[in-house]
């Protein structure tokens, strides 16, 4: 239950009222944000909200019981603290966020309306929308072990065994096609395909510290050509520096072949499967009934 004070029940009563909404964005990394609908900053519990972000909230949706409360929240990006290359990095994803309703003539009438994570967001060169979800919805997410075929361990965390520095190789761009496909130099003693389904990450240029999923690595015609998943946020220009780690397709071949790291496959290659499951018996010869020449 949601406990109003005093000066915001009044306001609330009269029908005349001076609200707005105020965000608390709680990154990852440690860094906090605020920002609210109304035309000026405002500040309480220590935290400057700011006016320019240029949030718009949807219809906030509450309801009885352990369903997942969701809402979206529109906005420009007219914020130097929030702009589409932190977007694109992902240093808003999951991001705790509080909602409040304000009386911004008494901030200390208020009242926190939902507490959430930062779901999926998209965003363009001018705007984003990002959802919010509810707190329930971290009981949609699974947990314990996955019995299936392929390694449901992370590549180089502690039960894969393997150590990521050792995978991870630099490199350096000599072209750049669309700011997705990239020549590179360095990586000339790998095989084709050794970083598909890898990690990257820029550690200089315009887009120094945003992390990447690679697609594929190939060498054509004597050069290393590596394709990211999604194009990278700002432009790639020649020269700029790359951390490249190795790619694993989860795979108990992969494991044994590729890593020699099949004592810690953490996946099942050998479990019966749908086919085994649902096959029976054949009716051998002779089993049908009918007579049999002797």
């Amino acid at each position: 239950m949601k406990v109003l004070t005093p000066g915001l029940v009044t306001q609330l009563e009269s029908g005349t009222t001076t609200l707005c909404h105020c965000w608390k964005l709680s990154r990852h990394d440690g860094v906090t944000l605020g920002f609210t609908d109304h035309d000026h900053d405002l500040t309480f519990d220590g935290l400057t909200f700011e006016a320019e972000g240029g949030f718009t909230p949807g219809a906030i949706e509450a309801s009885v019981g352990l369903a997942v409360d969701n809402l979206d929240v529109v906005g420009a990006l007219s914020s130097a603290r929030l702009n589409e290359t932190d977007l694109g990095k992902g240093l808003f994803d999951d991001a705790d966020i509080e909602i409040w309703r304000v009386d911004w003539q008494n901030v200390a009438d208020r009242v926190l309306l939902r507490k959430g994570n930062i779901g999926e967001v998209t965003h363009g060169s001018l705007g984003f929308q990002a959802e919010v979800r509810g707190l329930a919805h971290r009981l949609n997410q699974p947990t314990g072990r996955l019995f299936q075929y392929a390694c449901d361990a992370n590549f180089g965390d502690t039960r894969c065994g393997l150590s990521r520095t050792t995978h991870t190789h630099a490199a350096t761009v000599t072209a750049a096609s669309g700011n997705r496909e990239l020549e590179v130099t360095g990586l000339e003693g790998f095989t084709n395909h050794w970083f598909a389904r890898g990690e990257g990450r820029f550690t200089s240029g315009p887009n120094m510290d945003t992390n990447f999923e690679i697609k594929a690595h190939t060498r054509r015609q004597g050069v290393t050509v590596i394709e990211l998943w999604q194009a990278a946020i700002s432009d790639v220009a020649i020269g700029d520096t790359l951390l490249l780690t190795a790619g694993c397709d989860k795979q108990a071949v992969t494991c044994r072949g590729k890593f020699s790291n099949i004592s810690n496959f953490r996946g099942f290659p050998h479990m019966p499967g749908n086919d085994f499951a649902l096959s029976y018996p054949a009716r051998g010869a002779g089993n049908d009934g009918g007579s049999r020449n002797t």
